[in-house]
C-alpha cells in the first residue's frame, strides 16, 4: 500500500481511536535517530516470494499451523515469534512495534531475519529500551508521514501491517495463521475494548482494502 492510499484510512483510525498524530511522528523521529547507524536495508533487499504466510498472535496459532502448513516467505507479527520458535519455525521477516515477548524477537533478528520495526505514539519507551538490541537487517516504519529512512507500507497493528508489507513486496497468495478477529488474545495491561477495535480495523485493512490479484486464505 502506498502512503497516499493509506493516509485516508489512517485519518479514520486516528479519529476513531483518538490518536495523536504528532505523537506518532515524534516517536518516528526518535526511532530514526536511535537506529541511524544500524543495519538499515532498502526495498531492493526484502525477501518476498509469490506465496507468503503471515502469522498473527492469536491463541489459535498452533492449531492453525497444524491445520495448514506454512508456505512461502514466513512473516511473523512480533507477538507470534516466541510461539513459532517454540515449535521450530524461524520467520524470514518480523513485523513488530516491540510489544509482547521481546527476547525471541531479538534472537530471531540476530539469526538474520529482516525486522520491520514500527514507531507509534505509545511505544517510545519500548523503542528506547529494546530497538538497538536488534542486530539483524532492519526497516524502520511509521503509520504517519514517511521519509527517506522511515517507510510507510500501510497497516495499524503488527498483523495487518505484515499483510500490507507482504502485498507491497509482491506476495500474491497470502496465508493467514493465528488470526482471530473476534476474540482478542489476553495481554497484561491491555484494554479489551480498545483491542477489539484494533482487530476490527485490522480485518478491514486486510480484506476491505485488499489489492486486485491478491488471494488471502485463512483456516476455516
Amino acid at each position: 500500500m502506498l502512503p497516499e492510499d493509506w493516509e485516508p484510512i489512517y485519518l479514520e483510525i486516528i479519529e476513531d481511536l483518538n490518536i495523536d498524530r504528532s505523537s506518532d511522528e515524534n516517536t518516528a523521529r526518535m526511532l530514526k535517530a536511535l537506529m541511524m547507524n544500524s543495519d538499515l536495508i532498502t526495498d531492493d533487499n526484502i525477501p518476498m516470494k509469490r506465496k507468503a504466510t503471515v502469522f498473527g498472535g492469536g491463541d489459535c496459532l498452533e492449531k492453525d499451523i497444524l491445520s495448514i502448513a506454512p508456505r512461502g516467505t514466513l512473516i511473523a507479527s512480533g507477538s507470534s515469534v516466541g510461539t513459532l520458535r517454540g515449535i521450530g519455525i524461524l520467520p524470514d521477516i518480523i513485523v513488530t512495534d516491540l510489544d509482547g515477548e521481546i527476547g525471541p524477537q531479538i534472537e530471531t533478528s540476530r539469526s538474520g531475519a529482516v525486522t520491520f520495526m514500527h514507531a507509534h505514539g505509545d511505544n517510545s519507551y519500548l523503542i528506547q529500551k529494546y530497538a538497538q538490541d536488534f542486530l539483524g537487517p532492519i526497516v524502520l516504519t511509521t503509520q504517519s508521514t514517511p521519509d527517506n529512512i522511515v517507510s510507510n507500507y500501510g497497516g495499524f497493528t503488527d498483523g495487518d501491517r505484515a499483510v500490507c508489507i507482504a502485498r507491497h513486496f509482491g506476495a500474491k497468495d497470502i496465508l493467514l495463521l493465528g488470526f482471530d478477529f473476534d476474540r482478542p488474545a489476553e495481554k497484561q495491561g491491555s484494554d479489551r475494548k480498545i483491542k477489539a477495535k484494533k482487530l476490527w480495523w485490522a480485518k478491514k485493512i486486510i480484506f476491505d482494502h485488499n489489492e486486485r490479484g491478491v488471494s488471502i486464505e485463512m483456516p476455516r
